[in-house]
């Protein structure tokens, strides 16, 4: 009898830790659970960046000054081929201008999305540049990255580098 009553009595407190353990379990897979954020729609942010790009090159092509400073933030920063870095939109919009009243060494510009990275409200664009002459030959070339935050649902330029290939 003694032995029926302490079986009885260890499988209680078997079941009843076990139904504990399980509890528990239950509890930390529920408390560490997080939400993961929307997947960016790439093919969407390309698409936007492509416009942007196409509308850049169209600015600088027919070197409007202000279509082009409306791409940036207010507090953009650009960090020009062999140039000091530049802060702030005003000194951006200095040097495009500085660069616009200089002879052109080509004819038009046009720049190639090579890739495109999102996050939240950033994304950052690899691309090239493409120099042309009067019939549309590429005579140079460079390469850039510029990195857009959405900001009133549109992308503005809050960061970039660029330089030109030697060859």
């Amino acid at each position: 009898m003694k032995k029926t009553m302490l079986l009885i009595a260890y499988a209680s407190c078997v079941l009843l830790f076990a139904s504990c353990k399980e509890a528990e379990k239950k509890e930390t897979a529920a408390e560490t659970t997080v939400a993961e954020p929307a997947k960016p729609d790439l093919a969407q942010i390309r698409s936007e960046i492509v416009a942007i790009e196409n509308a850049w090159a169209a600015a600088q092509n027919a070197k409007d000054s202000k279509t082009l400073m409306a791409m940036y933030a207010d507090d953009a920063v650009s960090m020009p081929d062999g140039e000091p870095m530049l802060t702030g939109k005003a000194a951006i919009q200095k040097k495009q201008e500085a660069d616009f009243a200089k002879p052109a060494k080509f004819a038009s510009i046009a720049f190639e999305t090579m890739d495109v990275y999102a996050q939240g409200d950033v994304a950052t664009e690899v691309g090239k540049t493409m120099y042309k002459d009067a019939a549309g030959k590429t005579i140079g070339g460079g390469k850039y990255i510029a990195v857009f935050e959405k900001r009133d649902g549109k992308y503005l330029c809050i960061r970039e580098i660029y330089n030109q290939d030697s060859k």
